[in-house]
């Protein structure tokens, strides 16, 4: 019998070795993320799948699960102990192999399964791993779900069932491939830069975009898991800049770059510029609106304000609602709207019919842009982006907080910018207009410029973004007022990049 899990466990030792290590701090809130072999082993793991597989059938749902895994020296082995576990627990599995996280939720329509887990740490460093989850299709685990796998994982609540079995499904990226391609066709020609950073998409991002009709020009889709270039990570600058290097080396149309397990999507324009992804999320949803009017769109609290304020998408009758970071967050919110799209920030785009089946995928993202310059006639990427009222934003920072304490950083922040708000502060010489607190908080001044404070989901981390639609100055000043306040608690360290 497998005994309850310590998080004090240290490798190279004989409890390591005969005991589940897991960190209760890796139960995110809408995933599961550890440094493999510091904070859960491969025991750990095994009561994961057990805990998991119990949670499925407590909560009445047929015990069948898809489950596949990212392209890291040791997630095969991760995957392998988590169906351990979950047949352990009474679940049929169906394996689908070396995966992108959109093909996982794309089996679970395909293979009619209602639940899913897919082993990836996405775009965390190396060393990282961990479990993206649902049973309730598109949608995946949100704080609830999160909070009653952390109750049976640390209280050895799991309970073992006969009837596990496993199942292989060797043709799955076929399927899934086939299914993005079928009756499409981009008319435009088009040359792509596809940066996949050596991570999982590099494995499926080529020849989905050579399929639809593009020239592509691959820019380290090699597989390898020591990504000896940069993280796979498209809000990364250093991915980025890379993209747009090679963009101007080949006079390519745009850049396209996947993150590590293939849901996101970030974009470089035929100049070689970067664009963020909220502003391509504004240009997307500018070419929806104009052919379905007066629908919604959902975008995460990190987003660009022109969601709510550009003139096209007001007078295309579009809504804006804005909600909580995090691809389960969005995904839920975009459903319980109705609404036609969701747009994080970060670069995951959530489509519903008819473009989509409400998951986050980053090759339809790019599909989706491609469509769009499709649409355009001769006007070019960097042409949409002038069309765009400009608005002066930063990249996301990233100020290290441990899981422990970002929590109470944040709350600390709140308190202060509502008591600021309250007394009629000024900032940078204006007044506080609004608080938006769905999620850490985004303080809104009288002109617009606003700046956001809240904890990473997934990692021991601040998030930190500022915008202004007036100038580069005044969003420096709201960074500047944001830092001069985080910078007074000794929990918060270094970012991992600045303006």
């Amino acid at each position: 019998m497998l005994l309850k899990p310590r998080a004090d466990l240290k490798p190279n030792t004989v409890e390591y070795e005969r005991q589940p290590l897991v960190k209760p701090t890796g139960f995110r809130e809408y995933d599961a993320r550890w440094i493999f072999e510091k904070e859960i082993n491969l025991y750990g793991i095994q009561a994961l799948g057990m805990s998991l597989g119990t949670l499925l059938h407590q909560k009445g749902i047929k015990p069948h699960i898809v489950v596949g895994h990212d392209f890291r020296s040791y997630s095969a082995s991760i995957k392998n102990t988590l169906i351990s576990g979950l047949m352990a627990a009474g679940c049929t599995v169906h394996d689908i192999g070396l995966a992108v996280s959109p093909m996982a939720y794309f089996a679970q329509f395909e293979l009619d399964v209602p639940a899913v887990a897919m082993v990836t740490a996405s775009h965390n460093d190396n060393g990282w791993t961990g479990v993206k989850m649902g049973c309730d299709r598109p949608l995946t685990f949100g704080p609830d779900e999160m909070s009653a796998l952390k109750e049976i994982v640390l209280e050895a609540k799991w309970e073992t069932r006969e009837g596990g079995g496993l199942i292989h499904v060797p043709d799955m990226a076929e399927r899934y491939i086939g299914d993005l391609t079928k009756d499409k066709k981009i008319t435009r020609p088009l040359k792509v830069v596809c940066a996949c950073g050596n991570g999982t998409a590099g494995a499926f991002s080529p020849q989905v975009l050579r399929a639809i009709g593009v020239e592509v020009v691959e820019l380290d889709c090699e597989l390898d898991h020591s990504f000896p270039n940069y993280n796979p990570n498209p809000e990364s600058l250093k991915m980025l800049h890379a993209m747009a290097d090679k963009v101007k080396e080949v006079g390519a149309d745009v850049g396209l770059g996947f993150d590590g397990d293939g849901d996101r999507c970030g974009v470089v324009d035929n100049n070689g510029k970067e664009i963020f992804a909220d502003k391509i999320g504004v240009m997307i949803a500018r070419d929806i609106s104009s052919k379905l009017p007066n629908t919604t769109f959902v975008a995460d609290v990190k987003s660009t304000s022109l969601y709510a304020t550009d003139p096209v998408l007001i007078a295309n009758g579009a809504k804006a609602d804005f909600y909580k970071t995090g691809h389960s967050y969005i995904k839920a919110r975009t459903t319980q709207l109705d609404a036609v799209a969701g747009f994080e920030k970060s670069g995951h785009y959530f489509f519903r019919a008819p473009f989509g089946r409400g998951y986050d995928d980053g090759l339809v993202s790019a599909i989706m842009v491609l469509d769009m310059l499709d649409n355009a006639g001769d006007k070019s990427m960097a042409d949409l982006y002038e069309d765009l009222p400009t608005t002066y934003g930063s990249p996301t920072m990233s100020p290290y907080c441990s899981d422990e304490e970002k929590y109470g950083i944040v709350d600390k922040v709140v308190a202060h910018f509502t008591e600021q708000f309250k007394s009629g502060a000024k900032i940078a010489g204006q007044s506080i207009k609004e608080l938006i607190t769905v999620n850490g908080i985004r303080i809104v001044l009288e002109d617009g410029t606003w700046g956001l404070v809240r904890a990473s989901s997934n990692t021991p981390n601040l998030v930190v973004v500022c915008e202004s639609p007036i100038s580069q100055e005044l969003m420096e000043n709201m960074f500047k007022t944001i830092d001069a306040h985080l910078s007074t608690y000794d929990e918060v360290g270094e970012y991992d990049q600045k303006i």
